[in-house]
């Protein structure tokens, strides 16, 4: 990190002028586009559930050429957002229609070359603006440029989308305070600017912003298309003035196509078939009106008798000529958009695990000893050693239950923290994965090794604590065991953790899970029953608590250790009926056990995650 801020800090005041032209001009042209999807209809109680097929696009035509900025409209539910997302080639399921793009299919460089900007803003709250597109630039930019070179770009971006500023303020987000919505919103487009695409995807750039903001990042869009891109974007309800930014407008309702042309064309394309406003309004306004079968100068008609009209006036006048113009183009083929690059990704998996490991070190500094979380170790620390306080093998039960508390306290607390790792990064590893930015695995090592300060120190200052405050055997070997065989416990925990969380990606249903499976293991590992019945015993192969608590008994005790008794004076530790149920053998099994669980754990955690993103594996 210390190398990065190094290099923004020579770079800061050199910023040359990039991206004034696209590299690779492109062509979209995108005819008959039909998208369906099947639902299934019927709830709890009914018998039977009836699978339905849902249209969602129904025969979408039209092109966008270069230095052109297309504008989606249509109501909520019309079928904007997947059109943009067909377009952006990351829907999946059955498409049918064609989409061409310089009057080729979608490829791994033309993805090389598109940007796509999402509806919300995913972006890591607690790293600057700075940070956020340098790390960006470090894993999206190809090796032919130099680490100076790649952080040099992403000080352009920010001086070219007037982000200086506030380059050096947190993004932040809604519970935290940070640069505002519209300068959010133009760092989420600075990062796909940085590898300076021929295409742009924006879905919702101007929600949730002010009139004046939404005009800026519009204007701004628009200039990117003067640089010869191809800007295609959903936007619901512009003002006027954003409106006459565009250069086309596509209209939909209910996933017909009512209007594709000029925007300048628009108004007397609608006056032309009978559909004019009776006062001064808004174009958007008007045409979303039309889309939604309301008008509301004259109720005499119905609203699907509106739509119906709409979508008959698109066929019989524009539908034909719009299909010409697409075989005028048809044949054109520019060049720059071959697969001339054999490797799928731009940098190597060193490179992408190393960034990746700096970014999130970066990002999680703040929660990596949260204050909370360290008080909360330390009081039951204290606490646990005041209560066992020096118990010594005179007292061996209540050292056993020292030593099972260690396997419960430490299975928990990993496990219910690693739960929600991967449903929060559900989001950014979706986009950041479909735009084909790093491999899975590095992401995934990068994010469970940098996640091992947390995971193991906080372990290591409570058994320092309570190991000698409890009384336990005062040797370096005893304790330096004890603390190894917690460790490996607490990184078992911590990935079942990270696989259910994995599994089923929803916090709620994760955390109700993993408790319920921790309970299990609990109460079968031999500390709370001692004989269990035959149909349920199998259970306890299972337990990491069991593995645990067995190498936790042998840390201390031999079975020539003797203790203090009632019978004879004296007994002998292997003889104690609660300690040889668990048994102070299998010390080598249980090890391997554990470390099998370890690595099985993680696989199904990985295995897991590779559902997301699919079109990028």
């Amino acid at each position: 990190m210390a190398e990065i801020e190094v290099q923004i800090q020579t770079t800061q005041h050199h910023h040359p002028t990039i991206f004034k032209k696209a590299k690779s001009p492109v062509t979209v042209r995108f005819e008959d586009v039909v998208y369906k999807i099947k639902t299934k209809k019927g709830g709890i109680l009914k018998k039977k559930s009836k699978i339905e097929e849902k249209t969602i696009l129904k025969g979408v035509t039209g092109m966008v050429l270069p230095g052109e900025m297309l504008a989606m409209l249509g109501p909520s539910g019309s079928g904007k957002t997947t059109l943009l997302t067909a377009l952006g080639g990351r829907l999946g399921g059955h498409i049918s229609g064609s989409i061409t793009y310089n009057g080729k299919p979608f490829s791994n460089q033309l993805k090389r070359n598109t940007g796509f900007v999402t509806q919300d803003d995913v972006l890591y709250p607690h790293l600057t603006v700075t940070e956020t597109l340098v790390f960006t630039a470090l894993l999206r930019l190809p090796n032919t440029l130099t680490n100076q070179e790649k952080v040099t770009h992403a000080e352009s971006v920010i001086t070219q989308l007037g982000l200086t500023r506030c380059k050096n303020s947190i993004v932040g987000s809604q519970f935290l305070r940070g640069v505002s919505g519209g300068e959010r919103k133009r760092v989420s487009i600075g990062q796909e600017m940085l590898i300076n695409p021929s295409l742009l995807f924006l879905d919702e750039p101007t929600s949730g912003l002010d009139s004046t903001t939404a005009q800026r990042i519009v204007s701004t869009l628009r200039e990117l298309a003067n640089g010869g891109r191809t800007v295609l974007m959903t936007i619901h309800q512009p003002s006027s003035s954003i409106f006459y930014m565009f250069h086309k407008v596509l209209l939909l309702s209910e996933g017909h196509l009512l209007y594709f042309g000029k925007v300048a064309e628009s108004m007397d394309y609608f006056a032309h078939i009978g559909y004019s406003p009776s006062v001064t309004m808004n174009p958007s306004d008007f045409l979303l009106d039309l889309a939604n079968g309301v008008l509301s100068y004259d109720g005499r008609e119905a609203e699907a008798v509106v739509k119906q009209t709409l979508v008959s006036a698109f066929r019989t006048n524009l539908a034909d000529r719009l299909k010409a113009e697409l075989r005028e183009i048809s044949g054109e083929v520019r060049e720059g958009l071959e697969d001339k690059q054999s490797t799928k990704w731009t940098t190597t998996w060193w490179q992408q695990f190393s960034v990746l490991f700096r970014r999130g070190v970066k990002e999680r500094k703040h929660e990596t000893f949260d204050t909370l979380t360290v008080v909360q170790v330390l009081l039951v620390a204290f606490l646990s050693g005041l209560l066992w306080w020096q118990s010594g093998i005179a007292h061996i039960q209540e050292q056993m239950g020292l030593l099972f508390f260690y396997s419960g306290f430490w299975g928990f607390l990993p496990m219910l923290e690693a739960i929600y790792t991967f449903p929060q990064e559900c989001m950014m590893l979706e986009k950041e994965r479909s735009s084909g930015m790093y491999r899975l695995s590095s992401y995934f090592i990068a994010r469970t090794v940098g996640d091992l300060p947390m995971v193991l120190v906080l372990p290591t200052v409570f058994v320092t604590i309570t190991y000698w405050m409890g009384g336990l055997k005062p040797t370096a070997g005893n304790f330096l065991e004890t603390l190894s065989v917690l460790l490996l416990h607490v990184l078992v925990s911590q990935s079942l953790g990270l696989a259910i969380g994995a599994l089923i990606m929803d916090q709620k249903s994760a955390t109700i899970l993993g408790t319920v499976t921790l309970l299990l293991f609990t109460l079968v590992s031999g500390y709370y029953v001692q004989k269990l019945a035959s149909f349920i015993a199998w259970f306890k192969y299972m337990s990491i608590h069991q593995y645990t608590y067995k190498l936790l008994l042998g840390s201390q005790y031999k079975p020539s250790d003797t203790y203090p008794c009632a019978t004879t004076g004296t007994c002998l530790v292997g003889e104690l009926p609660s300690i040889k149920l668990v048994g102070l053998d299998g010390q080598l099994i249980s090890v391997v056990t554990l470390a099998m669980m370890l690595l099985s754990y993680r696989f199904i955690a990985y295995i897991s995650l590779m559902r997301i993103g699919r079109t990028n594996k």
